[in-house]
This record gives C-alpha cells, sequence and structure tokens, in this order.
C-alpha cells in the first residue's frame, strides 16, 4: 500500500514537472519590437490615417488624437500642422501612397527615424447593443530600412452603455434608452483616444520616456486583439 501511494506521488510530481516545462513563457516587449530597440528611433511623423471606413469623419478624429499618446511615450513628434502643410505643398497627403514605399524622402525632408501609418479599417456604431465598433491598424515603418518596426491591428469595442442602477423593467428600459442616446450622440474623439491609449501601451518606451532601455522585459500584448474599452479606461 505504501509503495502503490509511493508511485502515485512520484507520477503526480513527474506530470507536474512536465506541465511547468512546457508551459509557454511570455513574449516580451524585446522580443515582438527588436527593431525599435536596436535602431533607437527618436522623431516620428505621423502621416494623415488611411480611411477605408463607410465613416467619413473618422480620418480627422483619428488624426487629432495621434501627438500626444507618441508624445507622452518618449518621442519627439513633428507638430501635425506644421507637416500637414508640408505634406499638402509637396502632393503627399494621401499616406496610402506611400505605405509600401521608400521613405527615404522623410527623413531628408522632416529628419523622420520613423513614419506612422494608421488604417482605419471600419468604424461603426449599434445603438441597440451601445457599442462603436473600430477596426483600425498602426503600422510605424523605419525611414533608414523601409521595415515595420511596430504594428498592432485589432477591434476595439467602446462600450458606451449607461447603468442608472435601477432595477425591474422599468430601470432596464431606462437603461437601454440611455444606452441609446449615448451611443448615438458619443463624442468621436473619446473613441479614437481610447484605440490609441490600448494600442500604444504596448510601444517600446522612446529617449524622452523614463521608461527608456528598461521596458524590453517587460511582456508584450497581441498584435493582433479584440478588446471591450470605454471611458475608464482613457486616459
Amino acid at each position: 500500500m505504501k509503495k502503490s501511494k509511493l508511485i502515485l506521488v512520484a507520477a503526480i510530481a513527474v506530470l507536474t514537472s512536465c506541465s511547468s516545462v512546457i508551459k509557454p513563457t511570455q513574449t516580451t516587449k524585446y522580443d515582438s519590437y527588436k527593431e525599435m530597440y536596436d535602431e533607437k528611433p527618436l522623431t516620428v511623423l505621423i502621416m494623415p490615417p488611411i480611411n477605408r471606413s463607410t465613416y467619413v469623419d473618422a480620418k480627422e478624429y483619428f488624426h487629432t488624437t495621434l501627438y500626444i499618446p507618441i508624445a507622452n511615450a518618449g518621442y519627439y513628434v513633428i507638430p501635425p500642422f506644421l507637416s500637414m502643410e508640408i505634406l499638402k505643398k509637396e502632393s503627399a497627403y494621401d499616406a496610402e501612397l506611400f505605405l509600401y514605399t521608400p521613405l527615404k524622402k522623410f527623413e531628408e525632408v522632416f529628419g523622420a527615424d520613423m513614419v506612422l501609418f494608421t488604417i482605419i479599417h471600419s468604424w461603426d456604431k449599434s445603438s441597440l447593443a451601445a457599442l462603436v465598433v473600430v477596426d483600425v491598424e498602426y503600422v510605424f515603418r523605419s525611414t533608414k530600412t523601409d521595415e515595420i518596426i511596430f504594428t498592432r491591428r485589432g477591434q476595439i469595442n467602446y462600450d458606451a452603455s449607461v447603468s442608472t442602477k435601477g432595477g425591474g423593467v422599468m430601470g432596464f428600459i431606462a437603461d437601454m434608452t440611455l444606452s441609446a442616446l449615448n451611443t448615438a450622440t458619443i463624442k468621436y474623439i473619446k473613441v479614437a483616444r481610447s484605440c490609441n491609449y490600448y494600442v500604444f501601451k504596448d510601444l517600446p518606451a522612446g529617449k524622452y520616456s523614463p521608461n527608456h532601455d528598461i521596458d524590453s522585459t517587460s511582456p508584450s500584448g497581441l498584435k493582433e486583439f479584440n478588446v471591450t474599452l470605454n471611458s475608464k479606461e482613457e486616459e
């Protein structure tokens, strides 16, 4: 009896040991964005977002919200009002024309180390579900190598629901009504900010950040994701 117990204990120990060995390890930021840590880019040029959605104003909403989170991450961002004027004069306002082309000119003209392309694949809202659903992709390309050095794409479900904390049928109806109204009148700049906040949490810290060169071992997020956010998760 004692012998069988010893065998059972030994078997459990072996299984536990095996499971700990094959357990997948968390990918670090350095593993995911090695080129960024090696190149150490400093200056960022924000291109006008590429809007492939049916929502016409999505381009403007996103463009006005990109500067601050990138600057807060420790990078020098070329002021959008300045870069936009130059891009328009040089007939380079359509960012899609440069998404896959050499970027050396942007380094020469702007002094940019990397260029950010934002692609809005879809932007929809459902008043019944109290959701604004955005499919957006962020692509940073190096002006030195033309390689993609940071990219993330995801579906972000912005929860616009409202709770009155009322009970019963009347409380349920009140919540649905207010949620639908909030979804219809939501300031979409909040949605854009929430998208940026979530995505740029994974951006390696730039030179002007206290985390520069010390966040490489931090766990990185998924490059493709589906997440639900609300106003509480904004900056």
